[in-house]
């Protein structure tokens, strides 16, 4: 796990000396992805530098170091990530006469894309992975990212240069790097709390898609294709369900997550796991377990706020386990501590508030370990939001009604505030109360109001702002993979069109992406074992109801972890990694948000218009909704422009 970056220019602009200084000076911005090593390679004749960051993780010797140049010197490779089959992949290029220097990962991946081209290479690699892959003979770059977009990879030209990298805060140090605001990708922003591929908050530069790889060749053309494409392979699988049965499912998930999580357990330094306690993190970390001589560790957050706090939860699942388990209580004070920090790690805006408590979980786990295993990606695969459910229910309980009668149900949910409805829920058994009932609540108000089709319903639980447009100064919200028609023809299914658009946005944009970039800004490797492309290619193949029975979803999950732990330590409602923002706001972080919101300093900027922003912080503090969801990216994103010194327009 690194950070790299480089730049290809007019050949022979810059001298090598220059060319160097700047790489080596543009990947100290990476630092903490790579704190044990640095790297620079340049090539002046093709206007070419390649910068490099690294954390040690497999190979912890110089044979190891990036940039690396391949054994007959006609390639080189910046790279990201871990190829968990390397070792495969090498046994099959010494049958193929070919000779290794080192026993690192990437020295694997460097030679299989020369041996066998970038495309058919990164088609049997299993892991993780985003790099550029430099031809010298045919003076041509490959960038590629791995199936699921589990590692980053930004790219694009600004003033005449074409940037690459991990993260675009390496690019500020290039003399002809311009940061400028995208209004278009800002609105998008507003919809989602994050900026979704293929665009990025920059003009001119964005995020080279899952599954991806581009090639520019030496006229500077470029050629972009998929490599793997989720799309049609789930589609085909949606139509063409495996025939197994319960048992037979359960045997061949369990097995193909036993080994998914053997080769995440492969390093040279030690490793744990993230618990929340619940199913999918639970289910890794109990698979860890099973497969070490020694207690895992383990590592959860907890917090105060009563629904919130899955902190009990993890330590029943921990005790069970045997594991060695850490566990840190999450205060306001945390957060005021973080929040400087936060557009610095995130150098795009984002508005995933669960990022607190997942840095400060990885700063945890850093003091302990160097690589750390994740559950993330079993909601999409397995149908585990609650949304699946809330939103087939809302459409067959209030699709047919007439919107007259819908608006004045509406009404009705938002004439209490939440705190009412969060003091009626109480009156529910446990098993079955919703937490935050009365953000749910209001929530439901604004779905019913705006139902118009399932796809419109589905948006509308997605999103933060439903008209950003109406927000953003000048923005125009480009309309992705949400608003696409052909979706009903491929995915008739309502829940599975909707874990599809999940799994192609909300998890490489959002969840991906808060996971990448809060462990790396404490140099600690993240993996995410449900993510290994053969579970989801699996996952995909499976009949509707071995993914969600009996009212919950992640059926068949469930039952591989209930090998392991018993069902009455996780059967509980899903409450997800959430934290009291309305709260915070409204206490201890009250001054920081006015100084944010002030209405000068929204009109002075330029980007949003006042008076929906203030409306809705006015709202926040009388208590009449739910405005937290669309308080935080504007939020967000006036700290990140204070914090990158993005002025007003």
């Amino acid at each position: 796990m690194c950070g790299f970056v480089g730049f290809l220019g007019e050949p022979g602009a810059l001298g090598a000396d220059e060319m160097t200084r700047l790489a080596a000076r543009m990947a100290a911005r990476l630092e903490s992805r790579g704190p044990d090593d640095a790297g620079a390679w340049v090539s002046p004749s093709a206007g070419i530098a390649l910068g490099f960051r690294r954390l040690a993780i497999i190979d912890l010797t110089a044979a190891g170091r990036q940039p690396m140049v391949s054994a007959s010197g006609r390639s080189v490779i910046a790279y990201n990530g871990e190829v968990y089959n390397f070792a495969d992949i090498r046994r099959a290029l010494e049958a193929e006469k070919h000779r290794f220097r080192g026993g690192s990962d990437t020295e694997a991946v460097l030679e299989a894309c020369e041996a066998w081209g970038v495309e058919r290479a990164v088609s049997r690699f299993v892991g993780m992975f985003a790099f550029a892959f430099w031809d010298a003979d045919a003076r041509r770059l490959t960038l590629a990212r791995d199936r699921l977009g589990i590692k980053p990879l930004y790219w694009g030209r600004r003033g005449g240069v074409l940037f690459f990298g991990s993260q675009p805060k390496a690019f500020f140090d290039h003399p002809a790097w311009r940061p400028e605001v995208d209004r278009d990708a800002l609105a998008a922003y507003l919809r989602h709390g994050y900026v979704p591929a293929p665009h990025s908050i920059f003009k001119g530069v964005g995020k080279l898609e899952p599954g991806c790889l581009v090639e520019i060749g030496a006229d500077g053309t470029e050629s972009r294709r998929r490599y793997w494409d989720l799309r049609s392979l789930a589609r085909d699988a949606s139509r063409d369900r495996v025939a197994l049965d319960d048992e037979a499912a359960v045997e061949a998930l369990d097995g193909l997550l036993r080994d998914a999580v053997k080769r995440r357990m492969v390093a040279d330094v030690p490793l744990g796991a993230f618990l929340s306690g619940g199913i999918d993190s639970s289910t890794v970390l109990a698979l860890m377990q099973a497969q070490s001589g020694r207690p895992v560790k383990s590592f959860s957050i907890g917090f105060d706020e009563a629904g919130y706090d899955e902190s009990r939860h993890a330590r029943r699942v921990a005790e069970h386990l045997g594991t060695d388990h850490t566990e840190l209580r999450v205060t306001h004070d945390h957060a005021l501590a973080l929040l400087p920090r936060l557009a610095s790690w995130f150098d795009e805006p984002f508005a995933d508030a669960s990022q607190i408590p997942t840095c400060l979980v990885s700063g945890m786990a850093r003091r302990h370990v160097t690589v750390a295993l994740s559950g993330d990606g079993g909601d999409e695969l397995f149908a585990g939001y609650n949304r699946y459910r809330w939103a087939r229910l809302l459409w067959r309980s209030f699709g047919s009604w007439p919107r007259l009668p819908r608006s004045a149900l509406a009404a009705v949910l938002r004439a209490a505030p939440p705190s009412v409805w969060d003091l009626l829920s109480r009156a529910l058994p446990p098993s079955v109360r919703p937490p935050q009932a009365g953000d749910k609540a209001h929530a439901l108000a604004g779905v019913l109001s705006s139902m118009t089709d399932e796809d419109a319903l589905y948006r509308r639980l997605v999103s933060q702002w439903k008209d950003p447009e109406a927000v953003v100064r000048g923005g125009r919200e480009p309309r992705g993979v949400l608003w696409d028609p052909a979706l009903r023809r491929d995915f008739a299914d309502f829940t599975d069109r909707m874990q599809f658009m999940d799994a192609v946005t909300y998890l490489p944009d959002d969840i991906l992406a808060k996971v990448d970039r809060a462990s790396m800004a404490v140099g600690l490797e993240a993996r995410v074992p449900l993510l290994d492309h053969r579970v989801v290619e699996f996952a995909w193949s499976l009949p509707p109801a071995m993914k969600a029975r009996g009212g919950q979803g992640k059926w068949l999950l469930r039952q591989v972890l209930r090998r392991h732990v018993p069902e009455r330590l996780t059967d509980r409602p899903k409450m997800g990694f959430g934290v009291p923002i309305d709260r915070w706001l409204r206490g201890a972080l009250r001054d920081w948000t006015e100084s944010l919101l002030a209405e000068d300093r929204l009109r002075d900027g330029g980007y949003f218009r006042p008076a929906p922003v203030r409306g809705a912080w006015a709202g926040h503090l009388a208590g009449s909704g739910s405005h937290q969801y669309r308080l935080w990216p504007v939020l967000m994103f006036e700290a990140w422009r204070e914090a990158w010194g993005i002025g007003g327009a």
